[in-house]
């Protein structure tokens, strides 16, 4: 394994606390991280690691949270940095970092819709699990483009609406309900909107829609399963057979009921060059 690169340079002014709305519970307004690294998060690791290297590469975790997959990326030789917009989640991620030793990681503060760093700078970035978070989807890939170097690789992971639980907890008139919520992401929108007004959920056209006059373009398109490690902890021989079943299901029509889309997106300039090339 080589010498991971040096981190991009940042922007200070960019790169302040953040201090965004707070009026929602955590786990509404941003989801809850991967606060330990099992199965799922391996799993995650591998889908990710089949379409882009990250040894030697200038990797962005945005939305870190307590910084679980910059670490991970950090083990795979990348100079690994995380950017989150809550402070307490970021000073966790920093505290966790120095203690196991992962001093080379970097966590800075700040919003998918202006990223702190130069353009051209960043070889991949990971959205597990936060466009649905964040205040603009559209603007945050439009600077997602802007920082990408021309052979770089986004890649997201994202909520999707054929999954029958809505994971996100819904609001019932002023009163939020935590939990796996059954058949709420199967409403019509509007009924699924006004339930769960604090994370969007994504159909599979919805990303080229999405990206209409952007400099993306879907580069692959897929669903995972989830982990089931909770599941494995209590009931073993029960989570060997779920997980069989969902991940065989992820190479069929099937798939369209998985947990969340895999989208991997690059810059269009780059698919124009790299076809003429061909």
């Amino acid at each position: 394994m080589t010498n991971a690169p040096s981190a991009p340079t940042v922007d200070p002014s960019a790169a302040t606390d953040y201090t965004g709305p707070d009026a929602q519970p955590d786990a509404a307004r941003l989801g809850n991280p991967s606060f330990v690294w099992r199965f799922g998060q391996e799993r995650r690791l591998a889908a990710i690691e089949r379409y882009v290297s990250l040894n030697n590469r200038r990797v962005l975790d945005l939305g870190s949270g307590v910084g679980e997959y910059v670490r991970a990326f950090a083990r795979q030789g990348a100079a690994a940095i995380g950017l989150d917009v809550d402070p307490p989640r970021l000073a966790e991620a920093r505290q966790r970092s120095a203690d196991g030793g992962w001093h080379g990681t970097e966590f800075l503060a700040g919003a998918g819709e202006s990223l702190p760093f130069p353009d051209n700078s960043l070889d991949v970035i990971v959205m597990n699990e936060v466009i649905e978070h964040v205040d603009d989807d559209r603007a945050t890939l439009r600077e997602v483009s802007r920082v990408l170097t021309d052979n770089g690789r986004c890649v997201i992971f994202a909520p999707n609406r054929g999954y029958p639980f809505e994971t996100h907890g819904i609001y019932v008139g002023k009163r939020y309900v935590f939990g796996n919520i059954p058949l709420v992401n199967w409403l019509p929108r509007f009924l699924r909107d006004r339930l769960v007004p604090h994370a969007r959920v994504y159909g599979h056209g919805d990303w080229r829609r999405l990206l209409e006059g952007s400099d993306l373009e879907i580069v692959d398109q897929g669903y995972v399963f989830a982990g089931y490690d909770n599941i494995a902890v209590r009931w073993p021989r029960a989570a060997r057979i779920v997980r069989g079943v969902s991940y065989w299901a992820e190479g069929n029509p099937l798939r369209r009921f998985a947990l969340s889309h895999l989208v991997i997106l690059r810059r269009r300039e780059t698919a124009r060059r790299e076809l003429s090339h061909g």
